[in-house]
């Protein structure tokens, strides 16, 4: 060990004299503390929040959706042929999408009505966790193994979230009314076409939004509801590595040509994960603000410091230090002190950070309020996920800060003269 580091440990013990030195440095050290274990904290969340909405948002929709400008496509079989010889396209499957309300007694709701390919789908897209009924009974064959009326055996299925079957006060293999905004023209004007459905499944997905507003039809079912005839919508695609996605969709076009158009997850989402990614560079910038405030503490501290110890400094140089020596001593007094506190912030906040969402559960319980509430917030649970390459750059910075604040002191330090020192002494 040289003798600058242990000249700076020495002086962080401190003497009696020394007491409100010594608090004035345990505050640093709190206030790094929590500034390491805050950024980490909430740089987690901000992953978890941002890798689940992905995921939930990924579960439901396509990575790729396929479009014709005119607004249908006719061969669409032959078209997801073309698609999956594309190279890194899993599957494909087509899908109708329009607006619809859905009707029950006196409750009546707006939803998006999206027409699946039954036996396709599932390998494109993830409705969630079935909460009754499968996504299978869309198909009036598979709910031959389901005991059922007659008159309701013979009626087309439909698939709703969590939320919305609350909201119409439907339970599993009960019917609704669906009603279509495009009309029917009859002798009294036009009016609104309507057909009767049967719930054969409640899904949750675990995103409000989509439990609350969606509702899955086979394709078939659609088209003849819709009087699409043998057209549909667009083609959703699944690919093997979402970030090639909007490369894979312009080698999609390409193949395809004119009039067809693609637009990948990122494009539909952009605004969503921009304003997440903004968020999290403010919050960085924002709490980094604790660490700097920390900083300055360090600064006082060795100021407080080098004024006490004038004497001791004189004595050193006069025995042979040199200025050099003397910033090392108080550079290492206060990188030590740095390295406390953002060791014990960076232990602090990654174990906070991996057991996030079991704390959340807890204080949800002892309190007894959630967190979280699904009709205000996208996600229904706080998500928590470390990146270690987040917390690497919060440990180099907290560092840096604590360097740079050690500089003016331990310059300050190293310009002392030995004779105007002991001048009195």
């Amino acid at each position: 060990m040289s003798y600058e580091l242990f000249i700076g440990l020495r002086y962080l013990r401190a003497k009696r004299k020394q007491t409100f030195v010594s608090i004035i440095s345990f505050i640093s050290i709190a206030g790094i503390f929590l500034g390491v274990a805050a950024l980490i904290i909430v740089l987690a969340v901000m992953n978890g929040f941002e890798t689940e909405l992905r995921n939930k948002i990924l579960g439901i929709n396509s990575h790729i959706v396929l479009l014709e400008y005119g607004g249908s496509i006719r061969d669409y079989e032959k078209v997801m042929g073309e698609i999956e010889e594309v190279e890194g396209v899993v599957a494909s499957t087509p899908l109708i999408y329009s607006q619809a309300m859905l009707k029950k007694g006196n409750r009546v709701s707006g939803v998006a009505l999206r027409g699946l390919a039954i036996e396709t789908a599932t390998k494109v897209i993830n409705l969630g966790k079935m909460k009754e009924g499968n996504i299978e009974y869309l198909s009036e064959k598979a709910r031959g193994a389901v005991k059922l009326r007659a008159d309701l055996a013979s009626l087309p299925g439909i698939v709703i979230g969590k939320e919305l079957a609350k909201s119409l006060g439907v339970f599993l293999f009960e019917t609704v009314r669906v009603m279509s905004p495009m009309g029917v023209s009859t002798p009294m004007g036009m009016v609104p076409r309507m057909k009767k459905f049967l719930v054969v499944g409640i899904f949750d997905s675990g995103f409000y939004e989509y439990d609350a507003s969606l509702a899955f039809l086979s394709l078939k079912d659609c088209q003849k509801f819709l009087r699409m005839g043998d057209i549909v919508t667009g083609i959703e695609i699944k690919v093997d590595d979402i970030y090639k996605a909007g490369a894979i969709a312009k080698t999609i076009e390409k193949k395809l040509g004119h009039p067809y158009w693609a637009r990948n997850w990122m494009q539909m989402n952009k605004n969503l994960f921009s304003a997440l990614k903004l968020e999290k560079r403010v919050m960085f910038i924002i709490l980094s603000l604790i660490v700097l405030v920390a900083a300055f503490n360090i600064i006082c501290t060795l100021i407080m410091v080098v004024m006490e110890k004038n004497k001791d400094i004189a004595i050193l140089k006069s025995m042979g230090a040199t200025a050099k020596s003397i910033m090392k001593i108080f550079i290492f007094q206060g990188l030590i002190t740095g390295a406390v506190g953002t060791i014990l912030g960076s232990i602090f906040g990654l174990t906070v950070a991996l057991n996030l969402e079991q704390i959340s559960l807890s204080v949800e319980k002892l309190f007894g309020f959630k967190i979280l509430p699904q009709d205000v917030y996208y996600l229904s649970k706080l998500p928590s996920q470390v990146n270690y390459g987040d917390v690497l750059i919060i440990v180099v910075v907290t560092m840096l800060i604590c360097f740079l604040s050690t500089i003016y002191p331990s310059l300050r330090a190293s310009k002392l003269d030995p004779a105007e020192a002991l001048r009195y002494e």
